[in-house]
């Protein structure tokens, strides 16, 4: 299944996608939009350029299992994709995400610029990852 996955943040989201064999992620692109309604337009449009079955939107709990103010807007940005797509939409915790995409580029060697153009892409990748794990264990 082609599962599209969404790192929501106030100015960048992060895009990424899996092969139809939900073998491997890649990340895909940045959207760069501070306005929620326009954002979660062009992110419904992108993820039906890429034909996604699925979409996958991280949702940054608390450490402690809370939910926060990030994590609200998360899901009112996922009810607002749920508005505009006729696939499935859920919530998966990305707690850790983005710290692990920043080892992932340290490991790269990605620096400064290199590593902000992408950092929030790759974060997307790393959540997809976490998803892509949890239904391989779960035979989904």
């Amino acid at each position: 299944m082609k599962i599209v996955s969404v790192d929501f943040g106030d100015s960048h989201t992060g895009i990424a996608e899996c092969d139809r064999l939900e073998m491997i992620a890649t990340p895909v692109c940045i959207i760069n939009e501070r306005r929620f309604e326009v954002c979660a337009d062009k992110t419904a449009e992108k993820i039906k350029e890429l034909g996604a079955e699925m979409a996958v939107v991280g949702n940054p709990i608390n450490m402690n299992g809370t939910y926060g103010p990030r994590s609200e807007k998360c899901r009112e940005f996922a009810e607002l994709l749920r508005a505009r797509l006729d696939i499935p939409v859920e919530m998966w915790d990305e707690r850790s995400s983005t710290v692990t995409a920043h080892s992932i580029m340290n490991e790269l060697d990605r620096r400064g610029k290199k590593r902000k153009a992408v950092i929030d892409a790759a974060a997307a990748a790393v959540i997809l990852e976490s998803y892509l794990a949890y239904r391989r264990n779960r035979n989904v």
